[in-house]
């Protein structure tokens, strides 16, 4: 529950930046939030991290 509330901030702050220093790069941040979150959990499977992706993807199918 917390990643959820702190990747809301870091979106709703780095979109505020983002239009005040007109900087397009400071709307990456929450995609790479994203990204580490996901990779995070990922890692915190018990089984070996290759297997966990491919399961992940085949769950698809």
């Amino acid at each position: 529950m917390f990643s959820v509330w702190f990747l809301g901030i870091l979106t709703v702050v780095s979109v505020f930046l983002a239009l005040k220093l007109k900087k397009k790069r400071l709307l990456l941040t929450p995609v790479l939030g994203v990204g580490a979150l996901i990779f995070i959990e990922i890692v915190k499977v018990p089984m070996p991290f290759w297997d966990t992706v491919t399961f992940i993807f085949d769950l698809r199918g």
